[in-house]
């Protein structure tokens, strides 16, 4: 018999690790928008900050059944905390399955440049080895690893129309069938889940003022990701996740593109427009690009941005708000 312990009675009880806040956050990283530059980014951080980094090896398993559902979310949760977890899926409702729901932010980009970034990247990897496309892609044949991207465009390859074309949504529209559906059901959705689950989506041909918005946003994650991101050495690691032998399609195939991927270009407008709101706020110019030929469909120019306001009134009350919703 051992008796009553008197260690809380001269101690008191253990401290508590007190938490940054948010203290859960997702990357559901979206294929071919930078994000192996920014797990490099946050390896670093990781271990400079001390936050756990749990990252996935499933990179091809976006979609999930709802037992793969919960059985991740319950993995998520029971992280150590402060996490940020990051994987290539589809947006997952934690309070659908009663849990708590972390913060999400993510990149995208012009949805053209990424489809071609990966039709490429499948065919010949990057400058880290280009023998690594062929453990990417073991089963491609020779003549479609040469495939003429014209060619797949203009005689409507599987590869090079909807519903392959529909990609960035989904990422952003959840794990409903109905998501996979290139419309306005999944488009509506996917905008209403960045307005009320996402801290903040950036677009990568913006990504300095992503990482600064992120280290102003997320500073036990993100402290110092400029300087990091900016320094010589890095900028080595990042040039070699570039792909290689990625060719321009003719004005007419991209014009086909830009038809067959309507939805996802009012959705990038939408995000970058409101990722330029954003920057507004913290006084960051932006530089809106004309795209390389104009699409025959109507889409809302994105909003210009203003010069950077001389007030910062309400700053960080816009931040609590954002963490409050």
């Amino acid at each position: 018999f051992i008796g009553n312990s008197t260690y809380l009675d001269d101690h008191g009880p253990p401290l508590q690790k007190v938490l940054p806040f948010p203290s859960q956050v997702i990357y559901n990283r979206v294929g071919k928008c930078g994000s192996r530059t920014v797990v490099l980014l946050l390896r670093i951080l990781s271990e400079k900050h001390g936050f756990n980094l749990v990252t996935s090896d499933v990179h091809n398993k976006t979609r999930l059944t709802q037992n793969e559902q919960m059985e991740l979310i319950k993995n998520i949760s029971t992280a150590e905390q402060p996490y940020l977890f990051t994987r290539h899926v589809h947006f997952l409702n934690f309070s659908r399955f009663g849990g708590e729901q972390p913060v999400y932010i993510n990149i995208i980009r012009d949805p053209v440049n990424r489809f071609l970034s990966n039709y490429f990247f499948r065919r010949f990897g990057d400058w880290r080895g280009e023998q690594n496309h062929m453990i990417r892609t073991p089963s491609m044949r020779q003549e479609e690893r040469y495939l003429d991207i014209n060619v797949c465009i203009l005689e409507n390859y599987p590869e090079c129309s909807n519903p392959r074309l529909f990609y960035i949504i989904p990422y952003f529209c959840g794990q409903h069938p109905r998501c996979r559906e290139p419309g306005e059901w999944a488009l509506e959705r996917a905008k209403l889940n960045v307005n009320e689950n996402f801290l903040l989506v950036g677009i990568l041909e913006e990504l300095e003022d992503v990482l600064l918005l992120l280290e102003r946003f997320l500073p036990h994650y993100f402290k110092d990701v400029l300087s990091i991101y900016k320094n010589p050495e890095h900028r080595k690691l990042g040039n070699l996740t570039v792909t290689v032998k990625k060719t321009i399609p003719s004005p007419e195939a991209i014009q086909i593109l830009y038809q067959r991927m309507r939805y996802e270009y009012e959705f990038y407008y939408y995000v970058k427009e409101q990722f330029h709101l954003i920057k507004r706020k913290f006084g960051l110019k932006s530089h809106s690009r004309k795209p390389r030929s104009k699409p025959e469909f109507f889409i809302p120019s994105p909003l210009e941005t203003e010069e950077p306001m001389d007030d910062e009134e309400d700053d960080e009350k816009w931040l609590e708000d954002i963490y409050k919703r």
